[in-house]
Formats: C-alpha cells, sequence, structure tokens
C-alpha cells in the first residue's frame, strides 16, 4: 500500500486526541490522504484509531497489549467498512480483505523478527 506515516511521531507517547496523517495507495498505485484519530488510550493496555479522512467508509482499530509468559501478545480488532456499497463489498471480496491480512501478517513478521533477534543477542 505504500504506507507513508507523514505525522512527526518521534518519541511521543500516544494520547487521546492524537491525530496521524498518511499517505496510502491502496488502489492502482493512486496516492490518497488517510488520518486517523486517538480516540482511547489504557496505558501500556490498548488504544484505539479511528479513522477520520481516507479511503474507508469506517474504520475503527482497536490495539490491545496483553501480557503472556513469554512477553507481550498483540491484538487487532479492527472494524471497517467499505464505500461504494456492492462495488465495495466486491472489492473487499476480490482484493481489499487479503491486502489487509498481508499487512497484518507483515507487521507480525517485522515484529517476531525483531523481538527473536533481540533475545538472540542477550
Amino acid at each position: 500500500m505504500k504506507f507513508i506515516v507523514l505525522s512527526d511521531l518521534e518519541e511521543q507517547p500516544v494520547y487521546e486526541g492524537m491525530e496521524i496523517n498518511y499517505k496510502v495507495s491502496p488502489l492502482l498505485n493512486i496516492p490518497m490522504f488517510w488520518k486517523t484519530k486517538i480516540v482511547q488510550v489504557d496505558d501500556q493496555k490498548s488504544f484505539t484509531d479511528f479513522q477520520e479522512a481516507g479511503p474507508y467508509k469506517y474504520w475503527n482499530h482497536f490495539h490491545e497489549f496483553i501480557p503472556s509468559g513469554n512477553g507481550v501478545l498483540m491484538k487487532d480488532t479492527v472494524e471497517y467498512e467499505l464505500p461504494f456499497g456492492i462495488v465495495g463489498r466486491i472489492a473487499h471480496w476480490l482484493f481489499v480483505r487479503a491486502k489487509l491480512n498481508s499487512i497484518f501478517n507483515f507487521r507480525y513478521k517485522v515484529l517476531e523478527d525483531f523481538f527473536n533477534q533481540k533475545n538472540l543477542l542477550k
């Protein structure tokens, strides 16, 4: 999706009201603006981002951090709806669902590699 974070987030804790701007190219490499807002924070336990503007008709993403025996489990719950009615539902079936799955699978692999590599260095 050529997902690029435009907002400067360095060294900032996540806080309610925080706005994050992105540039994404979800379809045919056409760049789009995406803006989310943090609407809920439970420090070191969870936060929720909600789309203010962007490619979805509705986007609500709950990030949860659950302590486990081997560290922390990151759990995502995403509720979303595409625009354009039946055309959006067909697009979801044809490629959007797979693209979202690949994004979360990629993130899982990056985090898994990062934290496993850190554990190997200890």
